[in-house]
């Protein structure tokens, strides 16, 4: 999701005179996972300009008392501490330990007035929880990992989170999904200050696209989301995993839960991070997936297993999420698989290659974080824009739910 940039322009406030963008202060915490951590600092705290990356200046902070220690039991000693980052233009937060825990009252004063002197403020995957924390992401569109998309939503009412994107750019605040969504995030703030030319020589160094299409949609699973256990509306959710095969629509669970339709809506957002349609269609997607991956159901047959009123349904809202028809992706899936039938996940299959770029994917239209730009409606449920069509890559078998641009 990227915001236009005359509205970008507008949000960000300007910079004090002792802050500079190409400034990059890292904020890392004890507990933090070393992936998400080491992701900024490949990214502006390597020299890259013989290969036409401009270069920025790096100052890695604790945001605690050391020494910090990451998964693994590595032990770090960060060369500065949260002073440092009243230098920075850009302050990034890699990741948090615990999405249950209250990060350092120290820390979120530091980003509190970095923000307030006008400096970019990212968090990447759990790293939004801190920005949260802040109240940076009050009134805002945010994301983070789509697992932990609900709990952001619940903890932090006033954010306007959404699980689908692989990052959001508010402007002066920029949060990403998790793990390798932080790569790009950061091509995304190289591409935004220094072009598209040094964000594609910074992508071929890290052997990555220089962007990808879609969102995390592809990603999530059935599970119910971690805190909704206990909450009334756990029953209706589970009726509605066990009876996708069925035709209902959000009216029907509404009325299971003994609710109006907008006071449903309201309170499964806050619980899901997901307006309840959205995830409707997305529980039928992934169940037409399964349906392709492990069964000789026909097309249409598999439309009607998973409560799709038609096929056209089915392939509008699966090219829609996955970037290939449900033929394609059968076709595949099952190429791509072993032969000895071991079985390939097809989480597995996406893992190992990533998607290429699609330019017009996840930006924010005008009209705000959750706008759905020419909505019609096909077999009873809205259908929400999303991006084009795949070009598959030539000379091998396509890969479920590749993009590219159009």
């Amino acid at each position: 999701m990227i915001q236009d940039s005359a509205t970008a322009t507008e949000a960000v406030r300007k910079l004090s005179g002792r802050r500079r963008r190409e400034v990059v202060a890292v904020l890392l915490f004890s507990g933090g996972p070393i992936f998400e951590s080491s992701i900024p600092l490949s990214v502006f705290g390597i020299d890259r300009q013989d290969a036409g990356v401009p270069r920025y200046r790096l100052l890695v902070c604790a945001g605690e008392d050391g020494p910090l220690r990451t998964t693994g039991g590595l032990e770090l000693a960060a060369p500065y501490g949260l002073e440092a980052i009243g230098r920075a233009g850009t302050v990034v937060v890699p990741a948090w330990r615990s999405i249950t825990s209250p990060p350092p009252a120290e820390a979120l004063d530091a980003l509190r007035r970095a923000h307030e002197e006008g400096a970019r403020i990212v968090g990447l995957c759990t790293g939004a929880f801190v920005l949260a924390a802040a109240g940076l992401l009050d009134s805002r569109p945010a994301t983070t990992h789509w697992m932990y998309a609900p709990t952001l939503a619940k903890r932090y009412p006033s954010v306007h989170v959404d699980p689908r994107e692989l990052f959001v750019d508010d402007g002066d605040v920029l949060t990403s999904a998790g793990t390798a969504a932080g790569i790009d995030l950061c091509l995304h703030i190289v591409r935004t200050d220094h072009g598209t030319e040094a964000a594609g020589a910074l992508a071929r160094r890290l052997v990555v696209p220089p962007r990808r299409s879609g969102g995390q949609e592809r990603y999530l699973d059935r599970s119910l989301p971690e805190e909704i256990g206990s909450d009334p509306l756990a029953e209706v959710v589970a009726w509605a995993l066990e009876h996708l095969h069925e035709q209902f629509d959000v009216e029907t669970l509404a009325a299971r839960a003994y609710m109006s339709r907008r006071t449903f809506d309201r309170r499964f957002r806050s619980l899901t991070g997901s307006a309840p349609l959205q995830w409707l269609i997305t529980q039928r997607v992934l169940q037409a997936q399964r349906l392709l991956e492990t069964s000789e159901y026909s097309v249409d047959e598999v439309a009607g297993r998973c409560g799709f009123r038609s096929p056209v349904a089915l392939r509008g809202h699966f090219r829609r999420q996955l970037g290939s028809s449900p033929a394609a992706y059968r076709a595949a899936y099952r190429a791509r698989r072993p032969q000895s039938g071991g079985g390939e996940g097809v989480g597995d299959v996406m893992g190992t290659i990533v998607p290429t770029q699609a330019g017009a994917a996840g930006r924010r239209g005008a009209a705000g974080p959750h706008a759905v730009t020419s909505p019609t409606v096909v077999a009873g449920v809205s259908e929400l824009g999303r991006p084009s069509p795949d070009a598959f890559v030539a000379g091998r078998p396509a890969l479920p739910g590749q993009r590219s641009a159009p």
